[in-house]
């Protein structure tokens, strides 16, 4: 999948490249890749509508055990949940191992039409997703598409995104599931009070 960035000057779009859900493989991994040899057991299974947004900064539906594996390649240093309720044990007790923080933004799961985005919980969430002292950085919510969505759409605004191309983005991870309200919540979404944070990633950076 390959998302377009777009300056508000002329100069040439630049492109990040998202590898498929799995960003590398361990050599245990690409031996049972091109061998066979190694159990199903040994391959790492990211979660759903996994992807990297930028340098440092990961997002994905709700991870669960099959994930760890996984996300322990990331070296992770935070996660961010955007979810209301309490975060399963068996998580807590992979952050705590892995000594990962925890974030935790709650956003009610509303459907249209009572679809309700709280702009505080958002800023919020960006304050901490802009810090890099927190990278690698994950995102999620429950299926990574709504919630999820809204963030990385207003980081997007931020890094000077236009708005088609926020938009696909974002129904990409959405697809049938797109919503109306959180496209209108991430066009209306006011940066300038983000603007004085420095952006040290890849595609807010000039060559």
């Amino acid at each position: 999948m390959k998302l377009e960035l777009h300056q508000e000057t002329d100069e040439m779009c630049r492109t990040i490249q998202v590898v498929g859900d799995v960003l590398h493989l361990s050599p245990s991994v690409a031996a049972a890749a091109d061998g066979g040899e190694e159990c199903a057991d040994d391959l790492f299974m990211p979660p759903l509508n996994f992807a990297m947004v930028d340098n440092g900064i990961f997002r994905s539906g709700f991870p669960d055990s099959s994930n760890f594996s996984f996300l322990q390649t990331l070296g992770l240093r935070s996660i961010i949940c955007l979810c209301p309720e309490p975060y399963p044990e068996t998580n807590v007790e992979f952050l705590k191992s892995n000594g990962i923080k925890l974030f935790q933004f709650g956003i009610e799961g509303y459907k249209e039409p009572f679809v309700n985005i709280p702009e505080d919980t958002i800023r919020e969430a960006l304050n901490v997703v802009l810090d890099v002292r927190n990278h690698p950085i994950l995102i999620h919510c429950k299926r990574g598409k709504h919630r999820t969505g809204c963030v990385v759409g207003c980081l997007r605004k931020l890094q000077r995104w236009c708005l088609s191309s926020v938009f696909d983005e974002y129904q990409r991870f959405a697809a049938a599931k797109a919503r109306i309200a959180d496209q209108r919540f991430m066009e209306m979404f006011d940066v300038s009070s983000l603007k004085h944070i420095p952006m040290p990633f890849s595609c807010s950076k000039r060559d």
